[in-house]
């Protein structure tokens, strides 16, 4: 699948996600940056500009909702079989590694 969206413009939509999701909850950026942890300037800059850690995003999902969404859609894709053959064809691979550079 194409992605016609880029990781800087996600990272900003993500931003503000989380902003929508601070003010709907009623917090201020102090008052989120107090209950998750995440200083208050590391908020701020995320804010403003998308710049933050995973494990800081994710603690300020834990605050103002949808860790379990972002879980959910990094959860891998469990394959759909049509046949017997196929599962058993499945069955067989044990083992799936990346490839070496």
């Amino acid at each position: 699948m194409i992605s016609l969206i880029t990781p800087s413009k996600a990272l900003r939509k993500l931003a503000e996600n989380v902003r929508s999701r601070r003010l709907s909850v009623g917090l201020t950026q102090e008052g989120l940056a107090e209950r998750s942890g995440v200083a208050l300037p590391t908020l701020r800059k995320f804010e403003q500009k998308g710049v933050i850690s995973l494990e800081s995003f994710l603690k300020l999902l834990l605050v103002v909702g949808g860790l379990e969404e972002v879980l959910e859609a990094v959860k891998p894709e469990k394959p759909t079989f049509n046949s017997i053959d196929e599962v058993l064809k499945e069955d067989k691979v044990i083992r799936k590694r990346g490839r070496h550079k």
